[in-house]
């Protein structure tokens, strides 16, 4: 385990529109305000047609694949993320959500593009005085917390 501390900054409430995707807006508003790391609420709806990363194919092979999700209707979406930027000091948003219509839940990370359906309220708190950042992991290939 490895950790650092940080501090509130600014926080901003977002009201995305009918079709806006999750993860681009976050970052262009973590851009425009220079938002470079923050943790991330999301309540609201997912239209048809937004899809999500749903997994490995197998979470021990040595090349990790991972699976994808089509949302075939509308459904009810809770998130919850965190932004830190990248190795090129770009934000990226890392966020896994829960989708729900009738009996059925699914859950997944946001970054294939979830799209809004109506409703999209988001909150973006600050996190000041943090070096926490996104570094490629070389035998994952994923972009991990670097702390």
């Amino acid at each position: 385990m490895n950790y650092t501390a940080a501090k509130l900054g600014r926080v901003f409430v977002m009201r995305l529109a009918d079709g806006d995707v999750v993860h681009e807006c976050v970052e262009e508003l973590a851009r425009r305000e220079r938002v470079m790391r923050a943790a991330v609420l999301l309540v609201g709806g997912a239209d048809a047609g937004s899809r999500l990363v749903v997994g490995p194919a197998d979470g021990r092979a040595a090349k990790i694949e991972p699976m994808s999700l089509l949302l075939e209707n509308v459904h009810e979406a809770l998130g919850v993320g965190t932004l830190f930027p990248d190795a090129a000091g770009r934000p990226v948003l890392h966020m896994h959500a829960a989708f729900g219509r009738g009996a059925e839940v699914r859950a997944g990370c946001v970054r294939q593009g979830v799209k809004t359906w109506l409703i999209g309220e988001i909150i973006v708190i600050e996190l000041v005085d943090c070096e926490a950042t996104r570094r490629r992991d070389p035998q994952s290939g994923f972009e991990l917390l670097s702390v």
